[in-house]
């Protein structure tokens, strides 16, 4: 069964078979993070893009933090709210 011409074909086929689909999935994946890294560098290379302000609830919390902040500063240091 060795020695028979048509093993060794189908055996070849099969293997070009496997590279297709290996070199096919390994281009897609290419293709990407290509796609990734062009979609990164266009947000980060945005001419117009300047800083934002937080929204009100961004900010109504780092009060409360500085708050809080302030008031264990007070603790630490001895002074009585």
């Amino acid at each position: 069964m060795m020695t028979d011409p048509t093993f060794y074909i189908t055996m070849a086929t099969a293997g070009l078979v496997g590279i297709a689909i290996l070199s096919g999935t390994a281009l897609t994946g290419w293709r990407g993070w290509l796609a990734f890294k062009h979609q990164q560098l266009h947000a980060f290379a945005e001419p117009n893009a300047g800083p934002t302000l937080p929204n009100a609830s961004a900010r109504i919390e780092i009060a409360d933090l500085k708050e809080r902040i302030r008031k264990l500063e007070a603790i630490a240091a001895g002074v009585d709210l």
